[in-house]
């Protein structure tokens, strides 16, 4: 069975429903942000999957920036945005 784990049981849970509204594209940058900031304190607290924790906090982070895409849940329902310089 390996090691045992070391991480929160509750974090795990909160990245893991933020990962679930990553998927549709729901509530993106709020998902995303949440992600970051849950996996680097997993990796933090000091885990035997550090290189993964760091991977997805990175993952978060950049879809937090970058933000919903065409056809996700948050463009059905805000719309799309559109910036005129």
């Amino acid at each position: 069975m390996g090691e045992p784990q070391h991480e929160s049981l509750a974090l795990q849970i909160i990245a893991a429903s933020a990962g679930i509204f990553l998927l549709p594209g729901l509530w993106t940058p709020v998902a995303g942000t949440l992600l970051a900031v849950t996996d680097i304190w997993i990796a933090l607290s000091g885990t035997a999957n550090l290189r993964s924790s760091i991977l997805l906090a990175t993952m978060g982070a950049a879809i937090a920036l970058l933000g919903p895409g065409a056809w996700s849940i948050d463009a059905l329902l805000y719309g799309r945005k559109r910036l005129d310089l």
